[in-house]
């Protein structure tokens, strides 16, 4: 989409931080689509479905979408990951994750560098490094012996994407700049994967059909911040 575009999304998810009273920061930051239209809308543009359609077909639902915001100068980071470490999705390489940038994500601003043909390695081990300044929940970071190998920055501009496979390692960095660096990763399944465990799991459906009845739909937020949403 056009910057124009992106800047209008940064402005309402602003909006709906100033409605919470709170930021949407490490702890605060998952399923926005939940009770923010803004986000129930992002996940719904038809440019990103189309580019998901090409890659995992017509029948989609959204895992997840979560907001990754980096202050300037806060030191905040991602260590070397994958997307799809604790999604425990059968199969598990269907997964598309979708990572909007809301504001300019250069190399200075943290913006993500990937491992190239990562991807091919599959799943692999995570250790757990919960640190205060890491922006994923446990810290979870892959074992040294796989963190080498060439790597490319995947920079974007406001309203531009790039699309992850769920394997892809990747990480990024500090934001350096002197304005706030904000992404919103959407994740994307095709809907007949199932999620291995005891409990059925929730997801929109954004596209398409669901026969196979793996997740529980999740309502759209027809009023915002509404108080039946939040509970």
């Amino acid at each position: 989409m056009g910057s124009g575009d992106a800047t209008d999304y940064l402005h309402q998810l602003e909006a709906s931080e100033r409605l919470q009273g709170a930021d949407l920061v490490k702890g605060n930051r998952f399923k926005p689509l939940l009770i923010f239209k803004w986000a129930d809308e992002l996940v719904r543009h038809p440019v990103i479905l189309e580019a998901v359609e090409d890659l995992i077909g017509p029948n989609i639902r959204v895992l997840l979408t979560t907001v990754f915001p980096k202050p300037p100068h806060d030191g905040t980071y991602v260590g070397w990951d994958q997307g799809g470490t604790y999604f425990a999705l059968d199969p598990d390489d269907l997964q598309v994750a979708v990572w909007m940038a809301l504001s300019d994500a250069s190399i200075k601003a943290g913006g993500i560098e990937i491992i190239v043909g990562s991807h091919r390695k599959g799943q692999l081990h995570h250790d757990e490094r919960p640190q205060e300044k890491h922006l994923l929940s446990l810290g979870q970071t892959i074992a040294a012996e796989h963190q080498a190998g060439a790597t490319e920055f995947m920079l974007l501009a406001a309203g531009q994407t790039s699309l992850h496979h769920t394997h892809s390692i990747h990480r990024s960095g500090p934001n350096t700049e002197d304005y706030r660096r904000v992404g919103v990763t959407l994740t994307y399944v095709p809907a007949h994967v199932r999620v291995r465990g005891g409990v059925r799991p929730t997801g929109a459906l954004v596209c398409g059909e669901d026969p196979w009845g793996n997740f529980e739909d999740e309502p759209r937020p027809f009023v915002e911040y509404g108080e039946q949403k939040r509970a």
